[in-house]
């Protein structure tokens, strides 16, 4: 016999079982959410890994790079002799200036004003009756004769106008004209003296325009000259400057290694370098040789005699003398049936020609010079070296006509423009070459501090408003972070002071930059006094305010390195280190917008400082459990002294799991300028990771 259940037993089983499905429930929840995490965990190092391999891949590339501009410079070094034969000989012809000037342009001057046409003056609304329709016949006939009457004073004043522009162009064209026949006279006088071998100036003056006329020369080679001729012998003496022994690269191949991040370098074999060197040497005196015989068309030449010397610190003295590495005396016969491209060098000069070669020129062992200019009894010419005009102490309208000179020599029309209303222009430049030619404005900074980017900002306001296709501003000092990042993209060229020097030698003209016993004829002076009514100052520096999006705290911090190395433990700027031993580079309480600042003395860092590097971190203190993914909208504000902003830098964004970020570096350029390079290495590390990175050893 059955018994009814009194349901305890199945309400007892449907709880179990929405237990069980309830614990079930959460398993699978588990085991998704540890599915989930695993692949989360999967996904992020796979973009780590990716970031590492494009990281890698980059340095990499950067590391080839430098090994084939080693290679290409050392390439330019042993084919220095064949680049030079192939390059076309100097002629006095090329000192000649055309006589062909820029024509008449009248402009809208040239189109007649339009006179009224009777037929277009038709009476309007002349009604039923006579009387009216005389009165809109008198009308019509009032609006010409008023119209005609207006275009006639117009058109006078046209021809007043264009008939005062013809003479202005004119005068202009006439003195132009006397000024190039004055010129090309002159040339021609040169090369009757030249022909009569009587005059031992123009001897000089015509082959030294030769030798600096030369392209063959690579950026850098000295060209310093002291010659004087002998008119009886016809034959040439000169003392020429050779480069240094560090010319040839140390290294020989960059590699980047990737367990410590760092490129190490290849040294290459002493022997290697010696023998190099030593090739360079003999190539630069037969170089010389066939420029100076190439040149001369006019038999001025029976003889050249050669000492090549190296402005260098005597190792017996350690005095800085000119030390001679080589000398030759070289006739025209025997010089004209060699085939230099085919020749051995340094065979060449000592067999071939019988000269002298130092035997170890990269310890400066000397020979003994021959002939020398004072010894031929005639005034020595020097062109180069200490002996050339100071930039620095040249009067300024000297040294704007120095720059229009200098663009007239690379092939230009330039003018030097008037005191008063130029308009901010201190030379008019039009280069003729088709295409990327055109009207330039040029302006001039005679500074010995480094020149504001105001000044950048308002040449580029005097190019758009002359509707030039250029804008130049040269300086003798040179130019800020803030006057790179304005200039970038823009039809604006920044020529620092260097970079001057070294265009005037290359197209024959003459210039240093301060005094050469304590800069080098071609180095920055060590006095920054600015020129009296010049903008500038003892306290120039420049402050990086850096803002970001976000909650996360960050400590921005500053590195002083030299390549990826800190210069010193106290050269790292952070929480605990406000400020390098100098005080070059120092943190500064932020000002809104900015959320961090540093101010940086640019042109004041250490000698062997090339890198200021800027790097982010979380601050522990504050978000211990928080990386850089809320890093973004990021950028670095560059501000002057007033903290009036000059342009801003964006700089990648964090990353998830890292806490330390690399912002970017500004690097020293050759001339003495300052880049900006963007970073973008992350470290899950924090600061602590980063900063081992950069040799600092943390206890």
């Amino acid at each position: 016999m059955s018994r009814r259940s009194n349901g305890l037993v199945g309400i007892w089983a449907e709880a179990q079982r929405q237990q069980q499905r309830q614990s079930e429930a959460r398993a699978r929840q588990q085991r998704e959410y540890e599915r989930q995490q695993r692949a989360y965990q999967r996904d992020l190092a796979r973009n780590q890994r990716e970031q590492q391999q494009a990281y890698r891949q980059q340095r990499e590339a950067d590391a080839r790079r430098r090994t084939e501009e080693l290679d290409a410079q050392v390439a330019v070094l042993q084919g220095l002799l064949a680049a030079g034969c192939r390059a076309p000989a100097f002629r006095a012809a090329s000192l000649a200036r055309s006589e062909r000037l820029e024509p008449f342009a009248p402009g809208v001057l040239a189109q007649p004003v339009p006179m009224p046409d009777p037929n277009h003056y038709q009476p309007q609304g002349g009604g039923w009756s006579a009387a009216r329709r005389a009165q809109a016949q008198a009308e019509a006939r009032a609006r010409f004769e008023h119209d005609w009457h207006a275009a006639q004073a117009a058109e006078a004043q046209r021809q007043r106008q264009l008939a005062q522009y013809q003479r202005q162009y004119r005068e202009w064209a006439d003195a132009q004209l006397a000024e190039i026949r004055r010129h090309n006279a002159g040339i021609t006088e040169m090369t009757t003296a030249l022909r009569g071998g009587t005059d031992p100036e123009t001897a000089v003056e015509y082959f030294s325009a030769a030798l600096y006329a030369s392209a063959a020369w690579p950026e850098g080679f000295p060209r310093q000259v002291s010659a004087a001729y002998d008119a009886a012998a016809r034959q040439l003496v000169l003392d020429w400057e050779l480069p240094r022994f560090d010319v040839v690269p140390e290294a020989k191949a960059v590699k980047y290694v990737s367990s410590t991040d760092q490129e190490k370098e290849t040294a290459r074999p002493v022997t290697q370098r010696r023998a190099l060197y030593r090739d360079v040497l003999a190539q630069c005196v037969l170089l010389v040789l066939h420029d100076l015989f190439a040149a001369d068309g006019f038999g001025a030449l029976e003889s050249v005699v050669l000492n090549g010397f190296v402005d260098d610190h005597d190792p017996a003295t350690g005095r800085r003398t000119q030390i001679f590495l080589a000398t030759v005396l070289a006739t025209r016969p025997v010089f004209s049936d060699l085939h230099l491209e085919q020749v051995n060098a340094v065979d060449c000069l000592t067999d071939g020609l019988r000269g002298q070669l130092s035997a170890r020129p990269d310890q400066r062992t000397a020979v003994r010079p021959g002939r020398r200019p004072d010894e031929v009894g005639n005034g020595v010419v020097t062109h180069g070296g200490d002996e050339e005009p100071d930039l620095l102490e040249m009067d300024p309208l000297a040294f704007e006509s120095l720059v229009a000179e200098l663009f007239r020599a690379m092939g230009m029309q330039a003018v030097t423009t008037e005191r008063s209303g130029d308009g901010g222009v201190d030379v008019d430049a039009l280069d003729p070459t088709p295409i990327r030619g055109g009207k330039i404005v040029v302006q001039v900074k005679r500074y010995r501090n480094t020149v504001p980017p105001t000044a950048v900002r308002d040449l580029y306001g005097t190019v758009q408003d002359a509707g030039a296709n250029k804008g130049v501003l040269v300086t003798t000092s040179k130019f800020g972070p803030g006057s790179h990042t304005f200039a970038s993209g823009k039809p604006l060229e920044l020529v620092s002071g260097t970079e001057l020097v070294d265009l005037l030698h290359r197209h024959g003209l003459r210039g240093r930059l301060g005094d050469g016993g304590s800069t080098g004829s071609r180095g920055v002076p060590a006095q920054r006094q600015p020129d009296e009514g010049r903008t500038g100052g003892t306290d120039d520096h420049s402050v990086l305010g850096m803002s970001w999006s976000g909650p996360v705290a960050l400590d921005v911090c500053a590195l002083v390195c030299h390549g990826n190395r800190v210069l010193s433990d106290d050269h790292f700027v952070f929480f605990n280190n406000l400020q390098t031993p100098d005080g070059t580079v120092r943190a500064l309480p932020a000002a809104a917008p900015d959320k961090a600042a540093i101010r940086v003395a640019f042109d004041a860092l250490p000698e062997g400082a090339d890198r200021l590097v800027l790097v982010a971190a979380v601050d522990p203190a504050v978000n211990p459990e928080a990386d850089l993914s809320g890093f973004t909208d990021a950028c670095i504000r560059l501000l002057d002294a007033a903290r009036t902003e000059q342009g801003r830098l964006d700089v990648s964004d964090g990353r998830a799991g890292e806490t330390a970020l690399v912002l970017g570096s500004f690097r020293r350029r050759a001339g003495g300028d300052w880049d900006f390079v963007l970073g973008g290495k992350g470290y899950g590390g924090g600061l602590e990771e980063l900063v081992q990175d950069y040799g600092i050893v943390v206890a």
